[in-house]
């Protein structure tokens, strides 16, 4: 027998059973409580996608290069956090992908973490409607994300467009990095002990496998819910314990 595809080799969303979801989504319904009414939320890959974000910033290195197959990038060609995979969708070579790829990352990078682009950001299927339930069962919504705090106003606008729950201060609230070069996993790890300094949290959905298995570490009692999206690729695989689900819907799949 060939051995076991490791899940993070796997293609995203292969590790969700449909048939699942919604009674995975009703638990963590279920699983607040006066007590324990926190369910914290990441952004990226798990409440909103970037991939219309992602496709413009690849248009418009195409535009400044005058590269009309990069130029008419879609959103579909964002396949994956590695720029070259979206090169080869838009028709490049393997070595044209790689020989633009250090140019092209560049100028994403100089974009991507930045408010003008985020607003653009489209939620994930059934967020808005899951959120709402979460608030209407006593919930105290967490946004907790690696965007950096120059983020946020567009943030905040993405929210409004997608018609999710607005940062408020009190149930609703955006946790945003100090700054960029802060560390992803340390600033989620500094979120946590807040968490536990405060009423404990409820539940928790990441589509970060590092970061997933993290909460189940720090919160064991919780319910604790992996988004099968994409991620990093970083050689982790998400703990057995932890459900898989492609989006927040809750009618049958």
């Amino acid at each position: 027998m060939a051995p076991a595809i490791p899940s993070w080799q796997a293609a995203f969303g292969s590790r969700v059973i449909a048939s699942q979801q919604a009674r995975i989504l009703n638990r963590t319904l279920e699983a607040l409580t006066p007590e324990r009414p926190a369910a914290a939320f990441d952004l990226d890959s798990t409440l909103l996608m970037n991939h219309v974000r992602q496709a413009r910033i690849v248009r418009e290195f195409g535009e400044a290069t005058g590269d009309e197959r990069l130029a008419r990038c879609p959103p579909e060609a964002i396949v994956s956090w590695d720029l070259r995979d979206s090169a080869r969708f838009c028709g490049f070579t393997e070595a044209e992908a790689e020989e633009i790829h250090p140019r092209l990352q560049e100028f994403w990078r100089e974009r991507f973490f930045t408010s003008a682009y985020c607003r653009e950001d489209l939620p994930v299927a059934g967020a808005r409607d899951f959120l709402q339930a979460m608030l209407e069962r006593g919930a105290e919504i967490l946004y907790i994300t690696g965007r950096p705090q120059e983020m946020g106003e567009g943030t905040v606008e993405s929210f409004r467009r997608a018609g999710l729950p607005l940062p408020d201060g009190a149930r609703v609230q955006l946790w945003l990095k100090p700054v960029l070069a802060d560390d992803d996993d340390r600033w989620k790890e500094i979120c946590h002990d807040r968490l536990l300094s405060m009423r404990g949290i409820a539940s928790a959905f990441d589509n970060e496998p590092t970061h997933v298995n993290a909460y189940k570490r720090a919160f064991p009692d919780a319910a604790i819910v992996h988004l099968d999206t994409d991620h990093s690729r970083r050689p982790v695989e998400v703990l057995p314990s932890i459900p898989s689900i492609a989006d927040f819907r809750m009618d049958a799949l």
